[in-house]
């Protein structure tokens, strides 16, 4: 009876961190999940943010722009492979989230991208800012800074470090 106690309590344990560490925002049908941001060598001037977009809605939606407290700027972008070079280019119109899609932000694909960086970005660090939907409108959210090559296996930063 003690081991199934002791394995109860562990495994409430595991469920009540993971909550705290998903991380996720919702404005009307659109949910934000885990934003994070690569931390930057010192000097550094830009950095990339990433996430997941989730739109629950009937209609698309649109990110279109945002801000980061710890940046002069912040732009949507992509990059890709054009020629065997690999590219990054601002998306004026931002990134569509069609109805019942998630839209991936990640290294080497859509990101956000924050320039005129104010601070250095170090792991550990929580930062806010917002992201900008076209129809949902603008919503705070908080980016967490990872180390460089550490931390999850679901990306690898290439912004900043």
């Amino acid at each position: 009876m003690t081991r199934q106690i002791r394995f109860l309590a562990l495994l409430f344990s595991f469920i009540a961190i993971n909550a705290a560490i998903a991380r996720e925002f919702r404005i009307g049908s659109i949910e934000i999940l885990r934003p994070w941001s690569p931390a930057t060598p010192k000097g550094a001037a830009v950095a990339g943010g990433y996430m997941q977009i989730v739109n629950r809605g009937a209609v698309a939606d649109r990110l279109v722009g945002g801000t980061l407290t710890a940046a002069g700027r912040f732009m949507v972008h992509e990059m890709s492979m054009v020629d065997g070079i690999m590219r990054m280019r601002p998306l004026a119109q931002g990134i569509e989230i069609a109805p019942g899609a998630t839209v991936d932000l990640k290294p080497g694909s859509l990101h956000v991208m924050f320039s005129d960086l104010k601070t250095q970005l170090q792991p550990g660090d929580h930062i806010k800012g917002t992201l900008v939907f076209e129809k949902a409108g603008s919503i705070e959210i908080e980016y967490v800074v990872e180390a460089v090559g550490g931390g999850s296996s679901r990306h690898t930063p290439t912004h900043g470090g």
